[in-house]
């Protein structure tokens, strides 16, 4: 009987670490977002000036939602200045960027807005619940969500000028 016991605790563990090695072959960037087609989870947050930032009130936009940190170097930095970009592109034709600053203190997140000039509205996470309600898991990550509100796409990695017109375009040829 022990040797029986010897042989099958070993081999238990054998599908385990054949689970494992199949997860390290994936690249996070090809696991679909559960959340796209559907409604945007909403959240309500104060910006790192103090003032308060609710989804729900960019109803009839089209949202892009960028998650950063100032940390993140070097695809937050990457990307910074095509968001900048978009935004003055965008901002007058009813798209609304939103930064939600996530894993990071207030100075370090203000002195990343100034350096890159980022006027959208920009929001710390502290409790990390609007991250864990978009299935965040590294930074940056955008969200591209309809005027309708619902969740259109994800991009995991630092965007480019071209991937936020690729996303954003669609959306606004769109009807409500």
């Amino acid at each position: 009987m022990k040797r029986l016991w010897r042989w099958l605790i070993p081999l238990a563990a054998v599908p385990v670490l054949v689970l494992l090695a199949y997860g390290f072959r994936l690249s996070p960037r090809d696991i679909p977002s559960p959340l796209v087609g559907r409604p945007a989870p909403g959240f309500a947050l104060a910006t790192l000036e103090g003032a308060p930032l609710e989804l729900a009130t960019h109803r009839g936009k089209v949202v892009v939602l960028n998650f950063w940190a100032s940390w993140c170097y070097p695809a937050c930095y990457e990307e910074a200045p095509a968001l900048a970009r978009a935004w003055e592109s965008y901002k007058d034709r009813g798209v609304m960027l939103v930064g939600i600053n996530i894993q990071d203190k207030p100075d370090p997140a203000r002195t990343f807005l100034t350096r890159f000039g980022h006027t959208f509205p920009n929001a710390p996470d502290p409790a990390g619940r609007v991250s864990v309600d978009y299935g965040v898991y590294g930074v940056p990550e955008t969200f591209f969500i309809d005027r309708a509100g619902r969740v259109r796409g994800k991009h995991v990695g630092a965007v480019t000028d071209a991937i936020v017109r690729d996303r954003v375009e669609p959306l606004l040829r769109e009807r409500g």
